[in-house]
């Protein structure tokens, strides 16, 4: 089954990782970290880097065919 994802959702995952990529930062430069676990946690950062930015690259694909989405840079305002 094929399906197509609305563009809500889209920015809705495109904001949630934004979000998650920042906390996960913020967790690796605090001192809550394991030594242990810092590699696993640092990967889990470039996974979500790397989730983020596929999203954002289908975003602006669509965004060229639907001229009525926010721009990336409206979406992600916030974080300025």
């Amino acid at each position: 089954m094929t399906e197509t994802i609305s563009n809500n959702a889209m920015i809705y995952a495109i904001l949630a990782l934004d979000s998650e990529v920042a906390l996960q930062k913020e967790y690796l430069e605090s001192d809550d970290v394991p030594e242990d676990e810092r590699d696993n946690e640092v990967e889990i950062l470039s996974d979500l880097e790397q989730a983020f930015m596929e999203f954002i690259d289908f975003y602006k694909k669509r965004c060229k065919a639907d001229k009525e989405l926010p721009s990336i840079d409206e979406l992600l305002i916030h974080t300025i």
